[in-house]
């Protein structure tokens, strides 16, 4: 069982940064895949960055270039550094762990935690 805490959500002007954090409890965190969602209202839930447990990301076309996935494996915690943030990313962001066994697909969300862009 994996429980994520995510923090770092809040309201900022356009074209500002924030630094959402994820963190995990429970084993085995370093092999799990972490990705952060978003979900704004009236839309469904989108990827957007993704880090596996060898380190490779990817990111949703809206935010590449402007948005930095990365973990520390030591402190059970993954990150979304966020910068030259517009309206748009306005939603409600969500931590994802994801792992894959032969039988069995462990899949867990945090609670999430809202940004809001806006002057």
């Amino acid at each position: 069982q994996v429980q994520l805490v995510e923090s770092g959500g809040g309201l900022v002007q356009p074209g500002g940064s924030l630094r959402l954090s994820c963190a995990a409890s429970g084993s085995m965190f370093s092999i799990y895949a972490m990705g952060w969602y978003r979900q704004a209202p009236g839309k469904q839930r989108e990827l957007v960055a993704g880090i596996n447990s060898g380190g490779s990301t990817n990111y949703a076309d809206s935010v590449k270039g402007r948005f930095t996935i990365s973990r520390d494996n030591a402190k059970n915690t993954v990150y979304l550094q966020m910068n030259s943030l517009k309206p748009e990313d306005t939603a409600v962001y969500y931590c994802n762990a994801q792992r894959s066994t032969i039988s069995y697909k462990y899949n867990y969300w945090g609670q999430g935690t809202q940004v809001t862009v806006s002057s």
